[in-house]
């Protein structure tokens, strides 16, 4: 699994933890069965007994833990932090695809922006003394270069139909003038490019299906095209703009190697960063089924009577540690 699937799987950890969190407590019934009623607290009373909800609950706790150690720390992000972060992880996955994925996921994008906050948060708290040398750089590029060369790209939008008479009539609407967008959101049957007039965005030949990608790489911009059969059913296209392909060299690369060589530094200080946060909080598991989740405080040792204190060290010392004088904690 790629990182940018590791993350969305995180982020539809954490929302299905704040749902669980949320519907708790609610009445009435989620379902009916030929009358009968399913209530909501028998769904919940499952959901909290599934082991999923021991890891829901630690996400939502971490959470927690993690915007209060900013808020102590004086750690801000912003919102222009946030935004090039998601694109960088929105460039991971095909064009047209991202909003379908979230839908899938039950995620939106506030969600996918919490937890991308949360990430630089941690980013900026572990990563402070790590420095990466222009020579680390030079020599990742050098290993890597291949792997940063950018593909020619394609902006374009299209409106997806099921079968060919549908297809001539959109593509004969459009040559009489009609507006792209109105008619995508009428006749498309993409979900994921549908509601935003039909808009992909820009994509590599290897991001679409053969039949639209050889269409999209060698039609002039602007022109409506005839309908394009694909396994989905039947496009009617439009090029917007093209992006040559892009050689990587150092210079232009220099910021992602830095960024990569960064997170491969930050990720084993990841785990007892939090572990750390966990250990110094006072975290109460009030609900018996979650007991045992986070490590409780050893008890604190009572007072030392003033007879104790008094004892001369050479009687303490020679005495044995035995069940009744149990050897000092480890420190």
């Amino acid at each position: 699994m790629s990182k940018a699937h590791r993350t969305i799987a995180g982020l539809a950890t954490a929302l299905l933890a704040a749902s669980l969190a949320a519907c708790s407590g609610g009445g009435g019934s989620v379902a009916t069965v030929n009358g009968q009623p399913i209530s909501k607290a028998s769904l919940d009373t499952k959901l909290e007994a599934s082991p999923t909800a021991r890891n829901l609950l630690q996400q939502l706790v971490y959470g927690k833990l993690i915007d209060q150690y900013a808020t102590k720390h004086g750690i801000k992000v912003s919102s222009a932090e946030i935004a090039k972060r998601e694109k960088q992880l929105k460039a991971n996955f095909p064009a047209g695809s991202w909003s379908s994925m979230l839908k899938t996921r039950g995620l939106t994008e506030k969600d996918v922006r919490n937890a991308l906050r949360q990430q630089i948060i941690i980013d900026k708290a572990v990563g402070t003394g790590i420095t990466i040398s222009n020579s680390q750089v030079a020599a990742y590029f050098s290993k890597n270069k291949a792997a940063f060369n950018k593909p020619a790209e394609v902006k374009a939008r299209h409106i997806l139909v099921a079968n060919l008479a549908t297809a001539d009539k959109v593509e004969a609407l459009l040559k009489q003038g009609k507006k792209f967008s109105a008619l995508a959101k009428k006749y498309s049957i993409d979900p994921g490019s549908r509601d935003k007039g039909g808009e992909l965005g820009y994509f590599t030949k290897n991001q679409m299906v053969a039949p639209f990608s050889k269409y999209a790489f060698s039609a002039p911009i602007g022109k409506i095209s005839p309908p394009i059969h694909s396994p989905f059913g039947y496009h009617i296209i439009q090029v917007q703009a093209r992006k040559p392909a892009l050689t990587a060299t150092l210079a232009n690369t220099r910021s992602k190697i830095v960024t990569l060589l960064k997170q491969q530094q930050e990720s084993p200080l990841i785990q007892p960063f939090i572990m750390g946060l966990v250990q110094k909080a006072n975290i109460k598991i009030n609900d018996p089924r979650f007991a045992g989740l986070f490590p409780t405080p050893a008890p604190s040792l009572p007072p030392a009577s003033p007879a104790a204190s008094a004892a001369p060290a050479s009687a303490a010392s020679a005495a044995p540690a035995t069940a009744a004088s149990p050897a000092p904690a480890a420190t």
